[in-house]
């Protein structure tokens, strides 16, 4: 199947027609999310006592390091981090729901480009990667050119730092305090 005629006049046609899919789709899906989960008031609500948990917390610990610890303060401290790790899983099951659906419209376009640009040489990497990249930088082309890049590999790329860059400059980004995810690392205090 030929490629989309969009950039079919330049030099690297094939890159740019990825990276500019790559943006579109990190704009719908985006989109997604904020229909989904950013405009909503519990979304609004978590993230408000996500930030203030943090903020408290923070301040907690700065007046605690300047004068000796007292067993009321860290009582206090311990009951603020586990409602910011509460608000912080709860934020996490919340986005979760939508994730299924950007999850779902990013296999589509996957699908879609794995057929354009199948067995196809879609930009020349300036190094040899380590033999664990290569194998997914060279994904289903056909030859022993360890510069040669295949569309997943340059795709993959392309998302991460597109969708990742579009969030901080929409606003969309975690708050702070809410790193822990779905499976956060174990206490240390508890064991």
């Amino acid at each position: 199947m030929a490629t989309p005629q969009l950039f079919s006049s330049f030099k690297y046609s094939d890159s740019l027609t990825l990276v500019a899919i790559s943006l579109c789709t990190a704009v719908v899906c985006e989109a997604i999310s904020w229909l989904l989960i950013y405009r909503t008031n519990s979304y609004k609500s978590l993230r408000s006592s996500i930030d203030k948990a943090s903020k408290k917390l923070e301040t907690m610990k700065t007046e605690s390091s300047a004068k000796m610890a007292k067993k009321s303060k860290t009582k206090k401290m311990d009951r603020v981090e586990t409602s910011l790790k509460e608000s912080s899983r709860d934020l996490s099951l919340f986005k979760f729901k939508s994730g299924a659906v950007v999850a779902l419209v990013l296999f589509v376009v996957f699908g879609l480009l794995n057929s354009l640009f199948e067995g196809k040489v879609v930009a020349k990497l300036p190094f040899a990667p380590f033999r664990i990249v290569m194998k997914m930088s060279h994904r289903g082309l056909h030859g022993d050119d360890a510069t040669d890049c295949s569309m997943a590999f340059l795709y993959f790329l392309c998302s991460i730092s597109i969708r990742t860059n579009l969030q901080k400059f929409l606003g969309f980004s975690p708050p702070r305090g809410a790193s822990a995810g779905l499976f956060p690392m174990p206490d240390p205090k508890t064991n």
